[in-house]
């Protein structure tokens, strides 16, 4: 599971509240947390699970209660419409969560195509569903995860609280695992943040999700993505479920080996020619040929570099130099390497 949340400000008390650990281990060699801002809704009836099942690229009806899964909404052309989390409440309740800002385009989609089905949509009320993301060797420990970070002690699902939609779980831990990086996200109405872990800037939870090549909504993802171009077959799609929205394009390019015209990237810069580092939605040139474009740009403490997320065209094979500026200017620019994710294994 890999969503990516906005970080928003921590409203938990206590010490670990109190100041921010800036330790270059965290997220690293020790776990580190912050609270992200997601957007929920509600799925509830007693067809809620047969209409995600066809809605969702995931095998929704194969959860069991408190488990849960990446998965994709697509238009009915195989694009990305949002990456969103399903979390399975009980028999007829599920829980839809997103990046934050996300949740109304979440609710159009699938009330898009709800036509005599017995299931309601409901948006939850904002503050009522938070997430607190570990992400760090030993996460999965730290939340108390079993050692394959899926055993969740049964009182981690209880109590409950009422909300919009019905009752929510107040408390419910589940693996979000990154390329190479153990990680957990706590979820409900009231998640606890376990006693250990410190709590990580915004700025570093950023750099740590470009390192390992985790797409989030509004920078790697929007209505003209491909699912196979951000690397989110694997983590978000099922193959053995029945049919769903927008599975025929998804279908036809795995058995063609997932061969779409550009993918996404690591950027390295190596070398800043003047004082301007690369910003979001710069061009990245090969020569004088422009082969792709930047989406996210952070600082990475490990590679002492300014780094990136990019979308490439196919003909550029990692790793190549390439230089990264703003497309139609004439300033140098930057020199960087494209790389294959995720940038730290």
């Amino acid at each position: 599971m890999s969503q990516q949340g906005q970080p928003r400000p921590v409203t938990s008390s206590g010490p670990q509240a109190a100041k921010a650990d800036l330790s270059p281990r965290l997220l690293y060699e020790e776990p580190g947390w912050i609270e992200l801002a997601r957007d929920a809704v509600v799925v509830s009836g007693v067809d809620a699970e047969s209409y995600l099942q066809g809605q969702l690229s995931q095998d929704v009806a194969a959860l069991a209660t408190g488990a849960a899964a990446t998965s994709l909404l697509l238009s009915p052309q195989g694009k990305v419409d949002a990456v969103v989390r399903v979390v399975r409440l009980d028999e007829e309740r599920f829980v839809v969560d997103v990046d934050a800002g996300f949740g109304p385009a979440v609710i159009e989609r699938l009330l898009r195509f709800k036509i005599r089905v017995r299931a309601d949509v409901v948006a939850v009320t904002p503050g009522s569903w938070r997430c607190i993301a570990l992400r760090g060797t030993g996460a999965h420990r730290a939340a108390g995860l079993g050692g394959d970070g899926g055993a969740r002690p049964p009182a981690e699902t209880a109590p409950a609280r009422p909300g919009e939609g019905g009752e929510l779980v107040d408390h419910l831990v589940v693996a979000n695992d990154w390329p190479g990086l153990e990680g957990v996200d706590i979820l409900g109405a009231a998640p606890r943040v376990p006693v250990g872990p410190g709590r990580v800037e915004p700025a570093a939870f950023e750099a740590r999700r470009v390192e390992a090549g985790i797409a989030r909504m509004g920078a790697e993802i929007d209505a003209r993505t491909i699912p196979a171009e951000a690397g989110l077959v694997d983590l978000a799609v099922s193959f053995t479920k029945g049919c769903y929205t927008g599975q025929e394009l998804v279908a036809r390019i795995d058995s063609r080996g997932g061969n779409v015209a550009r993918h996404l990237r690591g950027l390295v810069v190596t070398a800043t020619r003047g004082s301007r580092a690369p910003e979001v939605a710069d061009g990245i040139f090969l020569g004088d040929r422009q082969v792709g474009e930047v989406t996210s740009v952070a600082t990475s403490i490990r590679l002492g570099a300014c780094v990136g997320l990019a979308y490439v065209h196919r003909s550029v094979a990692p790793p190549a130099t390439v230089t990264v500026r703003p497309t139609g200017a004439t300033e140098p620019g930057s020199e960087a390497e494209v790389r294959t994710l995720p940038l730290i294994p």
